[in-house]
């Protein structure tokens, strides 16, 4: 590994990214049981609690009061293994890696009030983030001078969403929601190491904690010409964020340099456009489609503001105060279904296509991203005004392969971690909602 850049880039820019995304890169791709079990394709349907997430003008044809909750746990499966070429044609493994078995908790709850025959007021509250990665540092040893650190990250967002519907006639409902977002992220990696006159001097362990607030919007609109048919478009404008935290580095102080320092970064959370189409062509089947795309290339570059002077000039000359992403904008497809058993009684299958933003020369294990097909399958059971429904996801991740050699004599490769890398993720989750 090269000095302290390969260790330390990684996780330059990774809280900014990490928790402000909603859609790959280990993060949540669908709130809602139903919802999500219909494959995340809801945006032309969304007549559930989980409308303030998909579409807010789903709420203007509410016509009692509504209160849902969601609950989620997933559940990522990664692997990554690093072997090093040489020079009689066989190979060295130097990392074979399994990620820790972890549960990372989401939810989701909203109530709708009606105010008025066309007009419904409402108040959500989200986690539209809510993942990370834990390794067992001793797999890293041989990238960390034969030490074991810590190599994890932690992410988590919240979003409060007051929401307002107003339904224009019986075909026609438009909707909005401010959102409030808070995010959270934690990371540890090693440092890497650095040339002194004394020799190779290990960094020790890294350590990022960032927060901060931000305010966004989201614009809905839902037409129903037919009790069979519905088309719904929704948009989640892009704003901006500024993270504020503090890094440490254990061995910093060796230097003679502080072994923190206050640090900020800004970047824009990207456009979100997405179109729906929910269609019955029996009484007792719908079935949904979604294209939803994602403005991803506004993460270009991720620039970090040391406070430290010292820990600036440190960052700068190990060319770390700066994180080239190169994101890609996407467009994920995504299909669904349900079908009544029984008045009570619904079964829900879904599919969806989720491909990385992310290009081979930015890949890491601590914010891997994969193209992810993606398996959905749930239950919903009716009693009166209350409703119970349980689901699972099950995504399954491309194998993503990064070449040793080229991020070693490549300059615009030396922000990847070369090796083979892994994933699946299972999200078992449930919801409870009412009428009233």
């Amino acid at each position: 590994m090269r000095k302290g850049k390969k260790a330390v880039a990684l996780v330059v820019g990774l809280a900014v990214v990490a928790s402000l995304t909603w859609a790959n890169g280990l993060n949540l791709n669908s709130l809602g049981t139903r919802a999500l079990t219909m494959g995340g394709a809801y945006v032309g349907l969304a007549n559930d609690f989980s409308a303030v997430f998909w579409n807010p003008a789903g709420a203007g044809f509410f016509k009692t009061k509504t209160f849902g909750f969601y609950g989620t746990d997933m559940i990522p499966s990664g692997t990554y293994k690093l072997a090093i070429p040489l020079p009689n044609g066989s190979t060295l493994t130097m990392v074979d890696a399994k990620t820790n078995t972890k549960h990372y908790l989401g939810a989701l709850g909203a109530y709708y009030h009606p105010v008025s025959e066309n007009l419904v007021v409402g108040l959500g509250v989200y986690t539209p983030s809510g993942l990370g990665a834990d390794w067992d540092g001793t797999d890293f040893a041989s990238l960390s001078l034969g030490k074991s650190y810590d190599w994890t990250s932690m992410i988590g967002v919240v979003t409060i969403s007051p929401l307002i519907a107003y339904r224009v006639n019986d075909m026609i409902s438009v909707g909005a929601t401010l959102n409030i977002n808070y995010g959270m992220f934690d990371i540890q990696t090693h440092a890497g190491s650095t040339e002194t006159p004394l020799g190779t001097l290990d960094l020790g362990q890294y350590e990022e904690s960032l927060s901060g607030w931000s305010l966004g919007a989201t614009f809905g609109v839902l037409v129903k010409p037919s009790e069979m048919f519905s088309l719904g478009l929704a948009l989640k404008t892009p704003f901006s964020v500024k993270l504020k935290g503090e890094a440490k580095i254990s061995n910093l102080s060796l230097l003679k340099l502080n072994g923190q320092s206050d640090l900020d970064r800004e970047v824009t959370w990207p456009l979100w456009f997405a179109g729906g189409v929910a269609f019955k062509p029996i009484p007792k089947l719908t079935l949904t489609g979604d294209i939803q795309y994602t403005g991803w290339s506004t993460i270009d570059a991720i620039d970090a503001t040391y406070k430290d002077a010292y820990w600036a000039a440190f960052m700068a000359a190990a060319g770390n105060d700066r994180m080239v992403m190169e994101w890609a904008s996407e467009t994920q497809v995504r299909f669904g279904a349900e079908y009544m058993l029984s008045p009570a009684l619904a079964i829900r299958g879904g599919y969806y296509w989720d491909p990385s933003p992310a290009p081979d020369k930015t890949m890491n294990v601590l914010l891997p991203s994969y193209n992810f097909n993606v398996l959905t399958f749930g239950v919903g059971y009716t009693t009166g005004n209350l409703q119970l429904d349980f689901g699972v996801e099950y995504l399954i991740g491309a194998e993503r392969s990064i070449d040793f050699l080229k991020t070693e004599v490549d300059p615009e490769w030396s922000e990847a971690m070369p090796g083979v890398y892994g994933m699946k993720l299972l999200v078992p989750n449930l919801s409870i909602s009412y009428r009233f």
